[in-house]
């Protein structure tokens, strides 16, 4: 089914990947749910969503698009849910449940015609590099965050962390020893640097082992709760148009991300079998949506598990699977500290970043558009809003330097939708 001798993998490395990619994005199981109770929607009931909405969309992406890559609630998306759609607006939770089904049905529509196609097919070589690069740096900022060696600040908006901390130390051995093991061409480096920098947690107390079983909460109280005569509310359409762009922008920045990351992309840059991962996220938003969390999206801690070996849709399924055990073995799974994960996703930005080497930097309607993508997504802290400056800035720069010609209508008429986005927000 998952074609193993065909993409140079074995069983054993695509559990390890999965396994792997499970550690580093296990942490939405227990963020997600403390975002959207501000939301007013029931901690308990949110979390066995969440691992239901992450088995369900991996399991979809492994089935459907045999991709090593694992869905879940975005973050992000979720604060947008809570703190934009709910708090900001007004709405009720309810009836932003209903807008984020409405977004995913869109998106399924563009997934399975030709628009789909026509949208990344426009999409530039350097633009398409500049996308695996940016969330690579996306990804390292997230790590360092995470590890603490980066703080926010009011006067210059990041700083250097308390690099003094314990935390701080043992997340930096841990990053060497990845990165070393990995130099090594040893097939689960991350994975050892992840359980040794949780070992070394346990040792100094900073990290509790809180048992391995408990009986997962009801789901009731936001199982198909969505409020769906809501969406005839004419003030609604803008609400879910941009819950499809970002939903669209995510997911289709993450695939081109990762798919070229694992080698997986054709010689032009296109995407194999790219209808059925994006009907895979689809699905899975408004499989999300009816469960009872926000947006569901591809997660570019995937990258990871991709490292680690993984190539197939059996990573995907081996992550579905764990998030299912997450269920029950909550406690376990929640006293992996975020700073034993954190490396990881700064060892594997650091690989993705590699991408940059390829983009055209002698033409600077191709270099500069490219740049600014990778700077702004992990300064904007969005795939999408890195996305769109790239495209207005490729459009912007194509067009008054007199090369119209090269300019994609598809690209046109993005940019030109993401200007209005920016303008109306």
């Amino acid at each position: 089914m998952f074609k193993l001798a065909e993409n140079g993998t074995n069983i054993r490395t695509e559990l390890l990947a999965g396994l792997t990619t499970y550690l580093t994005m296990v942490y939405i199981a227990f963020v997600n749910p403390s975002v959207l109770a501000d939301a007013g929607m029931d901690k308990g009931a949110v979390f066995v969503a969440t691992c239901l909405a992450a088995a369900f969309g991996s399991a979809a992406m492994g089935l459907l698009a045999n991709y090593p890559i694992a869905i879940a609630p975005g973050m992000g998306l979720n604060a947008y849910f809570t703190y934009t759609l709910v708090q900001g607006m007004g709405l009720p939770w309810q009836s932003a449940l209903a807008a984020v089904f409405a977004s995913g049905a869109l998106f399924f529509v563009v997934s399975v015609t030709p628009l789909r196609q026509w949208i990344i097919d426009s999409i530039s070589p350097s633009l398409k590099l500049a996308i695996a690069t940016g969330i690579g740096f996306f990804l390292a900022f997230i790590g360092l965050q995470n590890a603490g060696l980066i703080a926010p600040d009011a006067a210059t908006f990041v700083k250097l962390g308390e690099v003094k901390t314990p935390a701080v130390g043992i997340a930096a051995a841990a990053f060497i020893l990845m990165a070393a093991l990995t130099a090594r061409r040893m097939h689960g480096a991350i994975l050892i640097g992840i359980l040794a920098a949780y070992a070394a947690a346990l040792i100094l107390g900073m990290a509790e082992f809180s048992g391995l079983v408990a009986m997962p909460p009801s789901i009731a109280p936001v199982f198909l709760q969505m409020d769906l005569g809501a969406l005839f509310d004419i003030a609604m359409a803008s609400v879910i148009l941009t819950l499809f762009f970002v939903v669209l922008f995510d997911n289709t920045g993450t695939l081109l991300g990762i798919t070229r990351a694992a080698g997986m992309t054709r010689p032009d840059g296109s995407i194999p079998n790219l209808e059925r991962a994006l009907t895979a996220d689809s699905t899975s938003v408004m499989a999300g949506a009816a469960l009872g969390t926000s947006t569901t999206t591809s997660y570019i801690e995937s990258a990871a598990g991709v490292n680690a070996g993984g190539r197939t849709g059996l990573t995907a399924i081996t992550v579905a699977v764990l998030f299912l055990l997450t269920l029950f073995i909550a406690p376990l799974a929640g006293s992996i500290p975020v700073f034993a994960t954190a490396p990881a996703l700064v060892l594997v930005g650091c690989l993705m970043a590699s991408a940059a080497r390829d983009i055209d930097f002698d033409d600077v309607t191709e270099a500069v558009p490219a740049a600014i993508t990778i700077i702004s997504m992990p300064l904007t802290f969005s795939i999408a809003d890195g996305l769109a400056f790239g495209f207005i800035a490729y459009a912007g720069m194509k067009l008054l330097a007199g090369r119209w010609r090269e300019l994609p209508v598809a690209v046109s008429v993005l940019a030109i939708l993401f200007v209005l986005r920016f303008a109306l927000l």
